[in-house]
C-alpha cells in the first residue's frame, strides 16, 4: 500500500483512476526500465572479437553492445509513435536505451560472480505464465508483430528474472524497518491520519490499449487486446480468483500492480469528483464487492484510455486513525520499506558503475557532432 494514499488532506485519486493515463505516452514512451525486458524486444548483448566502430555503442567490460541492438528496441518502442521522433528526441531516446542496456548488462556480469543467473527452468516456467492468456496462434502472431524470435524473447526473460535475482540479494533482502523507525514516523506524522472525511479503500485491475514496455503483466497492445483481456479477467473474478492476485499479475497499473491492485484510501470527495460512471459504480458496492468493466475515456478528448474493474475492499468513516490500528503501522512500514528500497537500489547502480569500465561509444560520438547525430 502507498501511504501517501492514506493521508486525510490527499488531494485526489491517482491519475488511472481519474480516467487519465498513468502512462503518460506523449511523455514516457521513451523509457525502458531495467526490469521491464520480458514485454518489450530481446537486447542480445554479446561479446565478439570485432573492433569498436560505427556499429559498435558501448562496450561494458569488453562485452559489446551494438548500435543494431539499440535500434531493434528503437523501432520496437517507436513504431506506433506519431509523429515519429526525429532529431534531438530521436537521438536522446536512443541515449536512453543505451543506458538502460548498459545497466543491465552491468547486473548481468554481477550475476554471474553471484552465480544468480536464472536457470533454464525458471525462463520456461514464466514464459508458460505469459502465454497464458494466448492460444498458440495469438502468441506467434504476438511474436511477429514485435518482429522477434522465441529465443531472443526468451533471453530476455532471462536477463530480467536474473535482474531480479540479483536486486532482491543484494538490495531487498537488506532493507530493515525496526518498529521504533515505525512509532517515529507516526508520532511525526500523526495528524496525517486524521481523516476528514469517509474514506473508500480501493483496489483496481486497470488495462490499456497502448503499447508499454514498462508493463510485465501480459500487456494488451491495443484496443481489442484490451477488451478481450479485461473480460477474461472479470470472468476469472466471477469463478472465484483472487482480486489481488489477478491485479498482481494482470493489471497494467505500474503503480499499485505490484500491490495487488491497491489503490489506498481515496476521500470521499475525490470519489464524487471523478468519472460519474466510475463514482456510481463504487458507490453502491458493499465491502468485499467489485464493479463490472468499466470503460475509461479521457474527459477532455474523449479518447479511449483503457478498461478497469474496481474492488471496494472497505469504508471508513471520518476521524483519526490511531498507532494501534494494525493497518497505520503496515501502510507505515510499506512507505519506509519503499522509500529506502528505492535509495539502495539508485546507490547500489552507481556502486556497480563505478566498478565496471564503460566505453560509451554512441555518447562519445554525440559530443563530437555537437549533438548533431542520427
Amino acid at each position: 500500500m502507498n501511504f501517501s494514499r492514506w493521508r486525510g488532506e490527499w488531494r485526489g485519486v491517482s491519475a488511472a483512476f481519474k480516467g487519465e493515463s498513468r502512462l503518460k505516452q506523449n511523455s514516457q514512451w521513451w523509457r525502458l526500465g531495467a526490469m521491464s525486458g520480458v514485454i518489450v524486444l530481446a537486447a542480445l548483448v554479446a561479446c565478439s572479437s570485432k573492433p569498436a566502430g560505427d556499429d559498435v555503442a558501448a562496450v561494458v567490460d569488453g562485452h559489446k553492445i551494438y548500435r543494431s541492438e539499440v535500434e531493434k528496441y528503437y523501432q520496437n518502442q517507436t513504431a506506433d509513435s506519431q509523429p515519429q521522433p526525429s532529431g534531438e528526441q530521436a537521438a536522446s531516446l536512443r541515449l536512453n536505451i543505451l543506458k538502460e542496456l548498459i545497466d543491465n548488462e552491468i547486473l548481468m556480469r554481477r550475476a554471474e560472480k553471484l552465480g544468480l543467473l536464472a536457470t533454464d527452468e525458471e525462463v520456461d516456467r514464466k514464459l508458460s505464465e505469459i502465454k497464458s492468456p494466448y492460444t498458440n496462434e495469438e502468441f506467434d502472431a504476438r511474436m511477429k508483430q514485435k518482429k522477434i524470435t522465441l529465443e531472443d524473447f526468451k533471453r530476455d526473460i532471462r536477463r530480467s528474472l536474473t535482474v531480479d535475482k540479483v536486486l532482491n540479494k543484494e538490495v531487498t533482502s537488506k532493507v530493515n524497518i525496526s518498529d521504533q523507525d515505525i512509532v517515529n514516523y507516526y508520532n511525526t506524522h500523526k495528524a496525517e491520519f486524521n481523516f476528514i472525511e469517509p474514506q473508500y479503500h480501493l483496489a483496481q485491475i486497470f488495462v490499456t490499449p497502448f503499447p508499454n514496455p514498462q508493463v510485465r503483466n501480459n500487456k494488451a497492445q491495443n484496443e481489442a487486446d484490451a477488451r478481450k483481456k479485461i473480460q477474461m479477467l472479470l470472468n476469472r473474478l466471477d469463478s472465484g480468483d483472487d482480486f489481488g492476485t489477478l491485479a498482481m499479475n494482470y493489471s497494467e497499473d505500474t503503480e499499485t500492480a505490484s500491490n495487488g491492485g491497491d489503490l489506498g484510501f481515496t476521500p470521499e470527495s475525490a470519489l464524487h469528483n471523478t468519472d460519474p460512471t466510475t463514482r456510481d459504480a463504487v458507490i453502491n458496492l458493499k465491502p468485499g464487492q467489485y464493479t463490472q468493466i468499466i470503460t475509461v475515456m479521457n474527459p477532455t478528448t474523449k479518447q479511449l484510455m483503457g478498461f478497469r474493474i474496481v474492488k471496494l475492499i472497505a469504508k471508513e468513516p471520518a476521524g483519526q486513525r490511531e498507532f494501534s490500528d494494525p493497518r497505520v503501522q503496515q501502510a507505515i512500514r510499506a512507505e519506509l520499506r519503499d522509500r529506502r528500497e528505492q535509495l539502495l537500489k539508485a546507490a547500489y547502480y552507481e556502486w556497480l558503475r563505478d566498478q565496471a569500465k564503460v566505453e560509451n561509444y554512441y555518447a562519445q560520438r554525440i559530443m563530437e557532432s555537437n549533438g548533431n547525430i542520427q
